[in-house]
C-alpha cells in the first residue's frame, strides 16, 4: 500500500471512530443548517478535524480542501510549502449526514488525494457496515483486501442505477425528473441512498451497475470516480467528458452501459 493511502486509511479509520460513538447517542447531536436541505454537526467538525491532524502530522506541507473546513494551504512555509503544494487531500468527513442524523445507516468517509489536480489515491469508509474501499492510480480498487471490479452488465435496461436528488440545486429539479422518468422506463431500478460517495463505491464493487447525480461537490466525487475507474468502470460529467469534479455533474458506469445512460439523460 503507498504510504498516502496508509494515512488516508489511518484518517478515515479515526474519523469513522469518531462517528460511530456519536451514533450510540444520537440525541446528543447538534444540528445546524448551512443552507436548505444541507445540515453539519459537531460530529462533521470532529471528524474532519481528525483527518486533517492525521494528515498533516504526516505531510504538513500538503494542501487540503474539506467540506467544513474548505481550503488550507500546507503549514510549512518557503520552499518546503512550494515543492508540496502539487498535493491537495479533498475531504468529505460525513457524506450522508442527513442519514447520520435519522439513524439511516448510509454514510461514510471520504479521502482523496491529489497530485497537481489528478486524483492519485481514494478511501471511502463506510464505519456503520466496517466496509473499507480503497483504490490507488494504475494499482485497482479494493474493498478490505479484496480486489473489486465494476459488473458485466451491458444493458442500460437491466442495469441497477444508483443516483442522488438534487437537494441544493433545486432550479434543476425539472431536468432531473425527465432524467428520472426515463431511467424508471429504462433501466431495471433506480435507487437513492443519500450517500454519492459510497455510491460510486458500490458501482466499483458491482453492487450497482451505473450512478448519477447533478450539483456535487468534488469532495463526493473524487475518491469514488478514481474507484470506479480503477474498478474497470467509465466515469464523466453529463457530456460524457472529464470535467466533472468542475461542473459538479457525474455519470458512472460499466464501461458498455456509460454511453447508454448518457443518452438516456440526455
Amino acid at each position: 500500500m503507498h504510504p498516502m493511502l496508509n494515512i488516508a486509511v489511518k484518517a478515515a479509520r479515526r474519523a469513522g471512530s469518531i462517528i460511530n460513538r456519536a451514533a450510540l447517542d444520537r440525541t446528543q447531536l447538534e444540528i445546524h443548517s448551512k443552507r436548505a436541505n444541507d445540515f453539519v454537526t459537531q460530529v462533521d467538525k470532529a471528524a474532519e478535524a481528525a483527518i486533517i491532524d492525521i494528515v498533516h502530522q504526516a505531510y504538513p506541507d500538503h494542501a487540503i480542501l474539506g467540506e467544513e473546513s474548505g481550503a488550507l494551504p500546507g503549514k510549512s512555509g518557503g520552499q518546503a510549502k512550494s515543492a508540496a503544494s502539487e498535493y491537495r487531500w479533498v475531504i468529505d468527513p460525513l457524506d450522508g449526514t442527513t442519514n447520520f442524523i435519522h439513524g439511516f445507516p448510509q454514510y461514510c468517509v471520504s479521502i482523496a488525494v491529489q497530485q497537481r489536480d489528478a486524483t492519485r489515491h481514494g478511501v471511502i469508509y463506510d464505519p456503520a457496515k466496517n466496509e473499507l474501499f480503497t483504490a490507488s492510480k494504475g494499482s485497482g480498487a479494493f474493498l478490505d483486501d479484496r480486489r473489486i471490479r465494476v459488473s458485466k452488465c451491458v444493458q442500460l435496461k437491466d442495469a441497477l442505477v444508483g443516483t442522488g436528488f438534487p437537494f441544493k440545486e433545486l432550479t434543476r429539479l425539472d431536468l432531473y425528473l425527465k432524467q428520472m422518468r426515463q431511467l424508471m422506463q429504462n433501466s431495471s431500478g433506480l435507487r437513492r441512498a443519500g450517500a454519492a460517495a459510497l455510491d460510486l463505491a458500490y458501482v466499483a464493487a458491482g453492487r450497482m451497475d451505473a450512478f448519477w447525480e447533478m450539483g456535487l461537490s468534488p469532495w463526493d466525487m473524487a475518491a469514488g470516480a478514481l474507484m470506479v475507474q480503477e474498478a474497470g468502470g467509465l466515469v464523466g460529467d453529463l457530456s460524457g467528458d472529464a470535467n466533472y469534479l468542475e461542473s459538479g455533474d457525474i455519470v458512472a458506469a460499466t464501461p458498455k452501459v456509460f454511453p447508454q445512460l448518457l443518452a438516456a439523460l440526455r
